[in-house]
């Protein structure tokens, strides 16, 4: 009986939070499909390495249609970590599991038949005293290489140094790089409009903020081998000189 207990003890659970990029097929669904793969001959490697979540929200398939969906992105090199949008009765063994982000977790919670009060209560303030917010940033002092990436979705990321072709930054707020910037930035990942890049040597192959991005030959040549800032007006994605 002891080691049935022990064996037991063995298997832990834990929650944990992934960023992971979230496509939202539109129908017709042949279109987005064809501006999908646009996209991806623009920039082959922009899903690469990544989790992909499927937001089917803004479209009703059904079953066999989710998994006709699910097949012809896995032919384009990209798997589908998980869905949202689709209820339960929907999805089936055969399908990616169906995610619940924080905002709508489901939570089940049995009340107490007999509520008590707490032991020594509080007495009431008519004030509280505000917890100050500790801005969240990430300074990274060695270059990125490549082949490496940076995921720092609670704020901003710093780089003192380079981040070379192949390599990417992910950042929930905006993107400081000191040096020379040949790979991809990702600002404001975490639905921060406000979010900015800022680089000293533009050379970049994809600049993104807030899902809206551009890649190296959408770019003007004038601005590559200067420092640049870019930032969304609307929807569009802004890139300018900054002056030295």
């Amino acid at each position: 009986m002891s080691g049935a207990l022990e064996q037991r003890k063995l298997l832990t659970f834990r929650a944990r939070t992934y960023m992971a990029f979230v496509l939202t097929p539109r129908a017709p669904i042949a279109d987005w499909l064809a501006d999908l793969d646009a996209t991806l001959e623009r920039s082959n490697r922009f899903f690469a390495g990544h989790p992909i979540a499927l937001d089917l929200s803004a479209v009703r398939l059904s079953a066999n249609g989710i998994a006709h969906l699910v097949a012809n992105l896995e032919e384009r090199g990209i798997r589908v970590l998980g869905l949202e949008g689709v209820d339960v009765s929907e999805t089936t063994t055969k399908l990616p599991p169906r995610l619940r982000s924080a905002h709508c977790a489901e939570t089940s919670v049995r009340p107490d038949p007999q509520p008590r009060p707490p032991a020594n209560p509080a007495p009431p303030s008519a004030s509280p005293a505000p917890i100050p917010k500790k801005a969240a940033s990430l300074l990274i002092d060695n270059p990125v290489r490549s082949g490496q990436s940076v995921v720092f979705p609670d704020g901003d990321v710093t780089v003192l140094g380079s981040v070379a072709s192949g390599a990417e930054i992910i950042a929930g707020g905006s993107i400081h790089v000191y040096g020379a910037l040949r790979g991809q930035a990702m600002a404001g990942a975490a639905d921060n409009p406000r979010a900015r890049i800022f680089c000293h040597r533009f050379e970049a192959e994809l600049l993104a903020i807030g899902g809206y991005y551009k890649t190296a030959d959408e770019i003007e040549d004038s601005l590559r081998s200067g420092p640049v800032q870019a930032w969304l007006e609307g929807s569009t994605l802004k890139i300018s000189a900054m002056n030295s």
